[in-house]
């Protein structure tokens, strides 16, 4: 007997256009640089091996936050603490204290803050120096100079997207998804981002989002480059601009 066509029912032009829906999941590279992964993953994983340094944009930090539930009442949960953990670790505490939030459905388009190259050196070998040479030599990073992004999320759920754009490094792509305070999970990571690498986000969700971030240095509008960010504005209908004009 002829095997039935699952499809046999639908017209020709349909069939034609269906695709078939692919679940496989790849590889952790794969997913990173393409799909995306759940911050808890990245927080969690050894950096030491192989795959997980290929795919780690240097710099970059991603750790765990603590969410602790107040029953009937809500959450609380810590940021980070400057004494302890990654802060510590890398010497960064932040000079400026802000927070944003974003509509739900709304994204940031790519910025990126311009990393300070020291006189006597190009972006290339001094890059290579911080990050290739000496990787934990932390004293060497200038963050009086250049602006870093501690990052954290009070409320809703964020996809970010980095991207590597410093002069001689890989270009590497980080995606991931954060979540906010009232979604306890081992999403619930804050992040940091160095200066050179570009950064966008996007809310997922039908929720507004709320985050509060750190600077290493305070607010200047210099520092604020904008790339592919056309995602920020909201046009005009064609009727309405004609109007006006």
């Amino acid at each position: 007997m002829k095997k039935k066509n699952l499809w046999d029912g639908l017209n020709d032009a349909a069939r034609k256009a269906l695709r078939p829906r692919n679940y496989k999941t790849g590889s952790l590279s794969e997913r990173v640089a393409g799909s995306g992964v759940d911050a808890g993953k990245l927080a969690a994983a050894d950096r030491r091996k192989p795959e997980v340094k290929r795919i780690w944009i240097p710099g970059v930090e991603i750790f765990p936050r603590e969410i602790h539930p107040q029953r009937h009442r809500g959450a609380f949960g810590e940021f980070a603490r400057r004494d302890h953990g990654v802060p510590a670790r890398i010497g960064f505490w932040p000079k400026q204290w802000s927070a944003a939030r974003m509509f739900a459905h709304s994204a940031k388009g790519f910025h990126v803050h311009p990393p300070s190259v020291p006189a006597d050196s190009t972006a290339e070998k001094w890059f290579r120096r911080l990050f290739v040479l000496q990787t934990e030599n932390y004293s060497l990073r200038p963050y009086d100079h250049e602006q870093w992004d501690m990052m954290f999320f009070v409320q809703g759920r964020a996809e970010m997207i980095l991207r590597d754009v410093r002069a001689g490094m890989p270009s590497r792509v980080m995606r991931f998804f954060v979540d906010g305070v009232n979604h306890r999970s081992h999403n619930n990571a804050g992040v940091i981002i160095p200066a050179g690498v570009a950064h966008a986000i996007r809310v997922e969700g039908s929720e507004d989002v709320i985050m509060v971030y750190g600077t290493s240095t305070r607010f200047q509008p210099e520092f604020e480059g904008r790339i592919a960010s056309e995602i920020e504005t909201a046009d005009l209908p064609e009727s309405w601009r004609t109007f006006l004009k």
